[in-house]
């Protein structure tokens, strides 16, 4: 190579690092709710006949605040003060069309909510918080505590956040020499027992209960889960039992040491466990949403929902996923796109969870930092996720939850998209060097589209009325700065910067929305 050569070479390297190195301001897109009530969240909600039931409706607005509900089932009741409904579901399968109200000083409101009583949960898919990137082997009772006491005080749960959900290393580690996570590791009926970290496990649940808010735990159909603590093997029907018997609400599945112990060839060999566990959660007192951790193993999309899984992997960790040009999340949401074809209502294709705000090194377990990804970063994984219709999974520390990652979090526009109730996944209908498309259909008859930039550099994006089997004009709205953008007849154009993402919703501009 020519000296001229080396030195032009050496110069295009130093300012395509200078263009990625950027410093872009944590701009807050999202406006702050009005003091008047807004009821967010689902539309829609799943349970089995008979299991008690527990829902806090979503409201921003000015406390206090009054809530009441038409046609609510009997045997349901709802705190006016509170807007937390507690109960059983009726014994009697059907829909439920119920009328959510809230009122304070500032105004008043109301929304439509649909309880289906039958045999799908998850009808929206599920959103909350999982303690494993940021406590790992560290989780303890009081940091679930303090996770669900967040959740209210900063506001999550007011868009629809309600999972609570401890990971990992929550049980007896077998030869362990330190007393807090040594010991027994079942009960003397076979069940199977927590450590000193969780001294009671029901009193627990409660607690996060009494906040009207969910909760879920971990565990592996092997021997040992992955961090070797005490997995379920052998025990799958006790286990399940003891969940329920404490009060949980969600199962992750984590495959972990299941392969020493996996028996069969090809499919039977990966679903076995799942299968099983599948088929008992249905039978237990409470309801108890199914999400199967096995990394994408099997084509798990074609085969999860039969089983009995509400969500499911689709691929590694996203926190172990290796950047490139393009941070991890990139990668994994650009996998996880492809099985849309098998998201629908109460069956969901899982990415992995929210990565942003103060997160632990997955490889090191370390105490968490900062994300290392820029703001517009952010704006494009929430609106990747939203799209896919994924689990909207935060995994970050709850405790240092600053206004810019509770504005990518909680967009109530952007949530609808996710919470949208034809519960339809995004497909990408256009992909280049520099950028993609994706759009999802949405059950008024509008389309939520993304246009994100995947180059160095801030680019225009055009996407056409033929791309999205649309005709005539429509009304554009920018989801996350919640503005109307005008009419286009046939086409809309944006400038997008740098791995960022421009998300409308168009409707059609004949319509009253």
């Amino acid at each position: 190579m020519s000296v001229r050569l080396f030195l032009c070479a050496v110069l295009i390297m130093h300012l395509v690092g200078c263009v990625s190195a950027v410093r872009e301001d944590d701009r807050i897109l999202t406006p702050k709710p009005g003091p008047k009530p807004r009821i967010n969240g689902p539309r829609v909600y799943g349970s089995r006949p008979g299991r008690p039931f527990l829902y806090r409706i979503p409201c921003t607005g000015r406390r206090p605040m009054t809530f009441a509900a038409e046609n609510l089932p009997r045997t349901l009741t709802l705190d006016s003060t509170t807007g937390i409904i507690t109960g059983k579901a009726p014994a009697e399968r059907g829909d439920y069309l119920v009328t959510f109200k809230a009122a304070n000083r500032r105004g008043s409101t109301q929304r439509p909510f649909k309880i289906v009583v039958g045999d799908t949960l998850a009808l929206t898919p599920p959103m909350g918080w999982n303690s494993w990137y940021i406590h790992y082997w560290r989780v303890t009772d009081g940091h679930m505590r303090r996770a669900a006491e967040a959740m209210i005080e900063s506001g999550m749960a007011d868009f629809g956040y309600q999972y609570v959900n401890i990971d990992d290393c929550w049980m007896v580690k077998p030869d362990a020499n330190d007393p807090m996570i040594g010991g027994e590791p079942r009960d003397t009926d076979g069940a199977i027992r927590s450590n000193r970290h969780f001294p009671n496990m029901k009193a627990l649940a409660d607690f996060i209960h009494g906040k009207g808010l969910k909760t879920g735990l971990y565990t592996s159909p092997g021997p040992l889960t992955c961090q070797k603590y005490t997995g379920t093997y052998q025990h799958e029907e006790i286990d399940a039992q003891k969940f329920a018997e404490w009060g949980f609400d969600f199962l992750k599945y984590d495959w972990c040491s299941y392969g020493r112990v996996a028996t069969g060839e090809g499919a039977d060999r990966v679903q076995k466990p799942y299968i099983k566990m599948g088929a008992i959660l249905p039978r237990l007192d409470r309801d108890i949403v199914f999400n199967l951790c096995q990394y994408g193993m099997g084509d798990v999309w074609t085969w999860a929902g039969e089983v009995g899984g509400n969500c499911w992997r689709t691929t590694g960790d996203l926190g172990l996923a290796k950047a490139s040009d393009l941070p991890g999340f990139y990668h994994i949401g650009l996998s996880n796109a492809k099985h849309w074809e098998y998201a629908k209502p109460g069956q969901w294709n899982d990415p992995d969870y929210i990565l942003i705000g103060w997160v632990g090194e997955a490889r090191k377990q370390s105490e968490g930092k900062p994300t290392t990804l820029t703001p517009n970063e952010q704006y494009a994984y929430m609106s990747m996720w939203c799209l896919m219709a994924a689990p909207l999974i935060f995994s970050g520390d709850m405790d240092k939850l600053d206004d810019f990652t509770l504005n990518v979090l909680c967009n109530a526009e952007v949530i609808e998209v996710d919470q949208d109730p034809l519960g339809k996944q995004a497909p990408i209908i256009r992909r280049t060097d520099d950028y993609f498309i994706m759009a999802k259909d949405m059950e008024d008859g509008s389309k939520a589209v993304g246009l994100f930039n995947t180059s160095q550099a801030e680019t225009d994006i055009v996407v056409t009325w033929t791309d999205l089997g649309i005709e005539g004009p429509h009304r554009v709205r920018d989801l996350w700065r919640q503005k109307n953008l005008g009419t286009y007849k046939n086409q809309f154009e944006a400038n997008v910067p740098r791995h960022g993402v421009m998300l409308v919703r168009l409707f059609p501009a004949s319509s009253a929305k």
